[in-house]
């Protein structure tokens, strides 16, 4: 049987196109954060309250550490076959795709080694207390067992993307989500295992989800995997890993933005009214909510990923700049209800993660309110920096998300609340965002400008010596 090309990218209609691509990759993407996100809103509401909620929000950004590798494998490979089915080149995407699935298992392993070894010490540095550290460490202890497959899993679901089934990998997200929707409250409420159950709830949708994949890559459109294509080939392996590295800059950013907000509420929060657990468990809660505005806008370009790598590797650059303008005020739109969401309404999302007390609901309006103020400028930041990667310009990807979360946030968040205590770090947020727009506004018309206007040779980025 023939392997399919996707030649259909270059002609069909550009929004029929994105709809068809984005829709499932959206849905895939607000499902995934459901993960989380469910998991806060039941332990918000049990009897854990909002001490359960900071607990898993310690453990959040050491998963964002396995994440960084699992999306930059995943959205560089995913990259790099789209620019490989714009020049109808079959072989190098087959080399790519097993070579990263065994490269980044071996990564899953040692840091689930890593995991057990140095919990209880990363557990602290990433702000637990002596009143979340036990229920950190349980359900940190169960999320590791699987690790290695969930990072499998979310490589995998960008590579199954950009081969032409976002159907398919909408509903392996989905598939997997339900199930931990499905089991959390039973786990929660029903058997009385606590913060253990919602974990369980967790790990049992992810490897549905990773199970889904994994069928799914014995037979894909536009490649086959061969015992052969497992052997790590470190030529096209770099050349894909250059595509993904802003993804995983990114990342490890919202790692390191964690680390630094985490010890900064831990510290500020102990002077203040609030103490150290309610700020980083309401912060914690907005990175989440926060996490589903992102992914809205994420799971557009992500869609347009697929279009926007074969026209340009096709050299077809009237079509990318055309899915730019549809992907940017999809952007903007999703940008500016949020805005409004958080500034009239920031009560009413607080409150479906629990009551608690008049001191959590106070800081909690305070920062939706501030941290998000600008949270279109955020949107417009991401969105740019995937669309970089997707036309083969890493470079500027890495460029315009180091800016706002490492070179902008990060001295902010430390330096504010010397003025403002516990509510500059807050103000951080809104302060980089502005900066780091500007600097991606002149990366994106700079690349524009030097954008031929007429078909030319296909480009493709060479593989590493």
């Amino acid at each position: 049987m023939p392997l399919e090309q996707n030649s259909y990218l270059g002609h069909e209609k550009l929004s029929k196109l994105l709809l068809s691509f984005s829709l499932p990759c959206v849905l895939s993407l607000l499902v995934s954060a459901l993960y989380n996100i469910v998991d806060q809103i039941f332990i918000g509401n049990s009897e854990l309250g909002y001490l359960g909620n900071a607990a898993t929000g310690v453990v959040f950004p050491l998963l964002m550490l396995s994440m960084a590798f699992a999306w930059c494998f995943g959205d560089g490979s995913a990259a790099y076959l789209s620019l490989c089915q714009g020049k109808g080149d079959t072989q190098r995407a087959h080399q790519c795709v097993g070579s990263s699935i065994t490269i980044l298992f071996t990564i899953g392993v040692l840091l689930t080694i890593g995991g057990f070894v140095w919990q209880a010490p990363l557990l602290r540095l990433f702000g637990a207390s002596d009143a979340t550290l036990p229920m950190a460490s349980e359900y940190f202890s169960i999320l590791l067992w699987v690790l290695p497959f969930y990072m499998l899993s979310n490589m995998t679901n960008g590579i199954i993307r950009a081969d032409g089934a976002p159907r398919f990998a909408m509903v392996a997200t989905i598939v997997g989500a339900v199930v931990n929707i499905v089991l959390d409250p039973i786990f929660i409420f029903v058997l009385h295992w606590g913060i253990r159950g919602a974990a369980w709830a967790t790990v049992l949708g992810q490897l549905l989800s990773f199970f889904l994949n994994a069928v799914y890559l014995l037979r894909p459109k536009t490649f086959r995997l061969t015992r052969s294509s497992f052997f790590p080939q470190w030529r096209v392996l770099g050349t894909a890993l250059q595509l993904g590295i802003s993804t995983f800059v990114a990342q490890i950013s919202i790692v390191v933005v964690s680390l630094v907000c985490n010890m900064m509420l831990f510290h500020y929060g102990t002077l203040s009214v609030y103490g150290p657990d309610i700020p980083i468990s309401v912060v914690s809660i907005v990175t989440k909510v926060y996490t589903i505005v992102i992914n809205l806008v994420v799971g557009v370009v992500l869609g347009g990923q697929p279009i926007l790598g074969y026209n340009y590797g096709a050299a077809k650059y009237d079509r990318v700049r055309g899915t730019y303008r549809l992907i940017f005020f999809v952007t903007l739109f999703v940008g500016l209800v949020a805005t409004i969401l958080f500034q009239f309404w920031p009560q009413g999302v607080v409150r479906i993660f629990g009551q608690g007390d008049p001191l959590y609901l106070e800081f909690a309006i305070q920062t939706f309110r501030i941290f998000l103020a600008l949270v279109t400028l955020t949107c417009f930041i991401k969105m740019s920096s995937i669309f970089f990667q997707a036309v083969g310009e890493p470079m500027k990807a890495t460029v315009a998300s180091l800016t706002r979360d490492l070179v902008c946030f990060v001295p902010l968040a430390i330096l504010l609340p010397r003025f403002f205590d516990i509510q500059g770090v807050l103000l951080a947020a809104p302060a980089a965002d502005l900066i780091a727009m500007v600097v991606t506004a002149l990366l994106t018309q700079r690349f524009f400008r030097k954008l031929p206007n007429e078909t030319s040779s296909p480009t493709i980025p060479p593989a590493q010596p």
